[in-house]
């Protein structure tokens, strides 16, 4: 029950003439275009650049008379497209039908090339009828210009007393953008629309803040519990919108009351999956609720949702239907009763969703983080046993071990692509120096495997320095496995004196080696390997305090400490102030805002204010979080641009 569409290719990229299908605003003209080609039946198809697949996926062509398919390319002549065997362009003319739906944007000189075989007196259709608004492009003259789809959805809600804060900034215009502006569209639960707006950004990269309570007033809306469109006009360098998503109970962090941080997440992955792992199943006083949002203006199907036991092929289905662009809150222990944590669930999603978010409540506590993206396309490397000597430590996932005294560290190894039947892998610790001070193998932990490490465990580290460092996960063959480079963990991390909880999750790179490998060491902005750093950290002033544990990770030794800028800037993106860190190679810095600047720089920054973590001698990995004076606090993984 799975959609079949292309969404993103880890070679190719991201596919935009699928985010063309399913903009929010093509939704209305794409279904008044089936309706008038059903009326017109029936129609001769020409799928010139193979798109009426996709666009069959959303607007159900199959309940349209179609006399025939015809294509250009003579290799796809006879292959099989929406159930017939497609025929060359040039016999169009005998076909008899007088409607022609082109499946094309930017259709005219298709049209053109093909006229002197259309059916005399034919009408043609394609779908430029779909195209949205051409104030909402950055490229009018290429409709599928990946910068005129530069959209993103966010989990948002304005109910209960929660409370959601969009932060990004405009980096846009650190690669040349002119004018960018934004367009919002809100949904309610229910996938009705309950306002839509245009944000124009400074040209300097200022910031861009979207509080629930601000939106709710401004357009006098009920309570709400749905997501948030992001459509950026004007977009340059970059196609992917990126923003940290803060989610609080009590009061506003503007109004400078003290209020519990609930949690952080982040942008949510534009491209929907088959398939996300790296769910939790509940412990014991806790209900999983998962955030299920369909990013499509078709109806879930019911069944077409899916949760499994990570490791089996036991999927419950989760029977109703999800209209189009709603939100349905899946309580997890309803579908799988009879599993627990440190157990793992799959979710097999269909590509109805993009990257879902789960919401763990627990004596009256709550946390939100989301699931990844779980692989099909790749397969064990045999070459990864044999470069060990060359990649040092090769892939690895570096992960915050948080003051001892003040927080307990799990961790818990997640697969994340289909193919992995194990895990072979270790946990190394490092002090904030660099200096390794142990080493934990996991084994070759199989697919099913219920295994968490609890840092408390270990009495060795007792005997950290400055009572925090931080953990790597690395591959391990000294047992036998194999590995394919994508490893995943799950942190979560409890605050001794509150019990509040944060947990996070990623994947492993190769880091700071002049050596490439495929794509890696990655880089933000160019050919591998990445060696330099530039992450966006937004700030929680005045009500909370901001935290910022970044680390050096290195696969082979690089160099002796890094040269790390930390640059406050206001909200109109001017630099305020700046400090430096040296990181030792392997180390790592844990660092607080109200610590760093003095309250006579913060109050020149003042509220809307961000840091921009820069470093061009290694790239840095970093992790972010608010802390409340109550020990509530939030923790997540941050981005770069």
């Amino acid at each position: 029950m799975a959609l079949r569409i292309e969404t993103f290719d880890n070679a190719r990229g991201g596919n935009t003439l699928y985010k063309a299908l399913t903009h929010p605003a093509a939704a209305r003209p794409g279904r008044a275009l089936i309706d008038e080609l059903a009326r017109r039946a029936p129609i001769a198809i020409y799928d010139a650049g193979g798109a009426v697949e996709a666009f069959s996926a959303f607007y159900d062509l199959n309940r349209i008379e179609i006399a025939d398919v015809y294509v250009q390319q003579v290799a796809r002549v006879g292959d099989a497209v929406l159930g017939r065997r497609t025929r060359p362009i040039t016999e169009l003319a005998c076909c008899g039908a007088r409607t022609v739906f082109v499946a094309a944007f930017d259709s005219e000189r298709i049209v053109a090339q093909m006229r002197p075989y259309l059916p005399e007196g034919a009408e043609v259709f394609s779908l430029d009828a779909l195209r949205i608004p051409a104030d909402r492009l950055t490229n009018n003259r290429s409709y599928l210009d990946p910068l005129n789809f530069a959209t993103n959805f966010a989990f948002f809600r304005e109910n209960l007393g929660l409370h959601t804060r969009l932060v990004t900034a405009n980096y846009w215009s650190g690669y040349g953008a002119g004018r960018v502006s934004c367009w919002m569209t809100l949904f309610a639960g229910d996938g009705s629309v309950l306002a839509e707006w245009r944000h124009e950004c400074e040209h300097a990269p200022s910031t861009i803040i979207l509080d629930s309570r601000e939106i709710r007033e401004r357009f006098r809306l009920p309570e709400f519990c749905g997501q948030l469109f992001l459509h950026v006009v004007g977009a340059a360098g970059h196609d992917v919108v990126k923003y940290a998503l803060d989610i609080f109970d009590g009061d506003s962090p503007a109004d400078g009351e003290r209020t519990g941080t609930l949690t952080c997440t982040h942008d949510a992955n534009a491209w929907p999956a088959d398939r996300y792992a790296g769910l939790p199943a509940p412990a014991p006083g806790e209900r999983i609720l998962l955030w299920i949002q369909n990013s499509h203006a078709v109806t879930i199907p019911p069944g077409a949702i899916g949760l499994a036991p990570m490791g089996e092929e036991r999927v419950v289905h989760f029977g109703d239907p999800i209209a189009p662009f709603a939100t349905r809150a899946v309580e997890v222990s309803e579908l799988l009763p009879d599993i627990a944590w440190p157990k793992q669930i799959e979710l097999r999603a269909g590509k109805h969703v993009v990257r879902p978010r789960y919401e763990v409540l627990e004596r009256g506590r709550r946390r939100i983080a989301h699931v990844n993206v779980e692989r099909a396309d790749l397969r064990p490397d045999p070459e990864l046993p044999r470069l060990k000597a060359m990649l040092g430590k090769g892939y690895l996932l570096p992960a915050p071990l948080m003051p001892r005294e003040l927080w307990q560290s799990l961790v818990l190894p997640t697969p994340m692509a289909v193919c992995q039947t194990e895990l072979p892998i270790a946990a190394l610790v490092y002090e904030p120096d660099g200096r390794k001070m142990l080493r934990h193998p996991f084994g070759r932990l199989p697919r099913a495997h219920a295994t968490v490490l609890d840092l408390d465990e270990i009495d060795d580290l007792g005997l950290l320095g400055r009572g925090y460092g931080h953990i790597e996960l690395v591959y391990d063959f000294s047992g036998g496995g194999e590995g394919d480079g994508w490893l995943h963990a799950l942190f979560r991390y409890r605050h001794r004196q509150s019990g509040h909880c944060a947990e996070t999750s990623f994947g492993a790179h190769l880091f700071n080696t002049v050596l490439t490998y495929r794509d890696e060491p990655q880089s933000y902005t160019g050919r591998p390997p990445g060696l330099s750093t530039r992450l966006f950290l937004r700030l929680g002033e005045p009500a909370y305090d901001t935290f910022c544990h970044l680390i050096y990770p290195a696969s082979r030794p690089w160099l002796p400490a890094s040269d790390t800028d930390i640059v406050l800037y206001d909200s109109a993106g001017c630099e305020v102030a700046r400090s430096r860190l040296a990181i030792p190679c392997s180390g790592s810095r844990l660092w607080y805002y109200r610590s760093l600047f003095d309250d006579a720089t913060r109050a020149r920054a003042g509220i809307g204010a961000y840091v921009i973590v820069r470093d061009t001698t290694c790239r840095l990995f970093g992790y972010h979080g608010l802390l409340g004076g109550d020990g509530s606090f939030s923790l997540d993984h941050m981005f770069g641009f």
